[in-house]
């Protein structure tokens, strides 16, 4: 029986679990959307909510908790400032899981979990800042001969 089972262990040790659902809770922040399978995508709302409502709360206790989960202080000051803000409204809620198909290798169904009300231009903005920043470094060394 399964009783007071609430959560999926998704074939993974706790200490896994909890560091991949930390790992995954980051790029969401950072990236406003992600893709991944529909049971991790389940399993990730919960913990992204919560985390979204410490940024809500603003006081240094759930600053210091988020800091512990997310483990990036850019990315806790984004929360607390730019997340908190955009939600400050809203009373849960903050994400959402669109269905993806499935995925080809093993036909996993696949979903995007995405911020309700996100920022489009945020979705791969640090990889597209940091492949220009490495151009401009290999561009001029490349001239010079």
């Amino acid at each position: 029986m399964r009783h007071r089972m609430k959560h999926r262990k998704l074939n993974r040790t706790k200490s896994h679990r909890k560091a991949m659902f930390s790992n995954m809770a980051a790029a969401l922040f950072t990236h406003e959307q992600i893709t991944t399978t529909l049971p991790k995508a389940k399993e990730l709302r919960p913990i992204a909510e919560r985390i979204i409502t410490l940024g809500k709360r603003g006081t240094l206790h759930a600053r210091r908790q988020a800091m512990s989960q997310l483990r990036d202080a850019a990315l806790v000051s984004k929360l607390f400032g730019t997340l908190a803000e955009r939600y400050k409204a809203r009373k849960g809620g903050y994400t959402r899981i669109l269905k993806a198909g499935f995925r080809y290798g093993d036909a996993a169904p696949l979903a995007v979990i995405e911020l309700v009300d996100r920022d489009p231009a945020a979705k791969g903005a640090a990889d597209k800042a940091r492949t220009e920043a490495a151009e401009t470094v290999e561009t001029p060394a490349e001239q010079s001969p």
